[in-house]
């Protein structure tokens, strides 16, 4: 008996890379739960994250002639790029592989799309390619520049900007009827998040909470990983509208083929005070209100003392100049491109992703757990 068609609608066979990672697998759960669709994964190892009812497949992104197999097998209406190493690293290595994956990757599958007649290609880009770091950004819409070369002192955003702008270009792109879109998320966190999650409770199991870098009036986007995902499957819904109309170009009011798209929670915060409530969901006491303020110039100083330090022992530090830069900037984005062209707005709440997130890392990790028990009963 055929199955009743999902609320959201019916996106045929599509094919998420990089499906096991935190923001792949939130996309993968979305078009099971809210979508009909035929889903499919592509990613490197495919261990993690897995779900029942969809197809994995183990391939390096950058290996032309995996990457076509797969395609063939699959033949995929719509393909969601997600795939890229985490930015928080500026070793040689590191470098390496952001070009690796997010340049060469991205092309690769640009052209693997071409050639299998794929209708449409969703960009996982990062609203961080319009930041040079150093300049405070207040309600920045896609108008915004985008930093390049010299400009754009974060490898990892330069190499993210790279391939944005492969896929932007690819857009109906003779004699191909790819139609693209980039979706530029600022400051994602979630279930399966190793990074922001993972650092904050840290910070609150080791007994740190009393100290803040700046006076805390930077308001600041983060954004849960399921509206992210949400806002990648209206994307490829728009897209695969548009497809069917043939070459008939949209109203530029309307266009979401060959545009970019910032997503947030829609709900700025100040920097610190999201902090504190990953550590409230973590078990804080938030009665005690003890602050000791770092003005922003010496947290930069420490944390150039502390680079050293590691360099010669070569480790890698958690406090580090990127960190306290990031931590005092302003950086809140308008989304309302994306509101009127996608119908966009988010289906869960900042407070409710916190918790949700932060529930999930204590559940996953034993000894965060404990500790945190521990930390109640004290």
């Amino acid at each position: 008996m055929a199955q009743p068609a999902k609320q959201q609608g019916n996106l045929g066979k599509v094919l998420v890379i990089g499906g096991n990672g935190m923001l792949g697998h939130h996309i993968v759960k979305l078009l099971l739960s809210s979508w009909t669709a035929s889903v499919s994964v592509i990613d490197l190892k495919c261990e993690l994250n897995r779900l029942d009812g969809v197809a994995y497949y183990e391939a390096d992104i950058t290996d032309v002639a995996r990457l076509n197999t797969v395609f063939d097998k699959v033949r995929p209406d719509v393909v969601i790029h997600t795939a890229s190493p985490a930015p928080q690293a500026a070793s040689a290595v590191s470098k390496e592989l952001f070009k690796k994956v997010n340049v060469d990757g991205t092309a690769a599958i640009i052209e693997a799309c071409q050639k299998s007649g794929v209708k449409a290609l969703v960009y996982t880009s990062s609203a961080s390619i319009m930041t040079d770091n150093k300049s405070d950004l207040m309600n920045a819409n896609e108008e915004f520049p985008v930093y390049r070369g010299a400009a754009q002192p974060e490898y990892y955003s330069e190499t993210k900007a790279q391939a944005d702008e492969l896929v932007l270009k690819a857009n109906r792109q003779a004699p191909y009827k790819l139609l693209t879109t980039s979706i530029r998320p600022a400051g994602i966190f979630g279930e399966g998040d190793t990074m922001t999650i993972k650092h904050l409770v840290n910070i609150y199991l080791d007994g740190k909470t009393n100290f803040q870098v700046g006076d805390n009036n930077n308001l600041f986007d983060f954004t849960y990983a399921v509206n992210v995902a949400h806002a990648h499957l209206l994307a490829a819904q728009a897209l695969l509208a548009t497809h069917r109309h043939g070459s008939t170009v949209p109203l530029d009011t309307e266009r979401v083929d060959g545009e970019a798209f910032l997503v947030t929670n829609d709900s700025p915060v100040y920097f610190w005070d999201f902090c504190r409530a990953v550590w409230r969901a973590a078990g804080w006491d938030s009665s005690l209100k003890s602050v000791w303020t770092i003005p922003t110039e010496i947290g930069i100083f420490i944390a150039l003392l502390v680079e050293i330090l590691f360099e010669l022992v070569r480790m890698t530090p958690t406090f580090n100049r990127q960190r306290i830069t990031y931590s005092s900037m302003t950086r809140y984005y308008s989304i309302s491109k994306i509101k009127a062209r996608l119908g966009y707005k988010p289906i869960v709440g900042l407070g409710e992703g916190i918790n949700r997130s932060v529930k999930w890392y204590l559940d996953t990790n034993k000894e965060a757990a404990e500790a945190a028990a521990a930390k109640k009963t004290q």
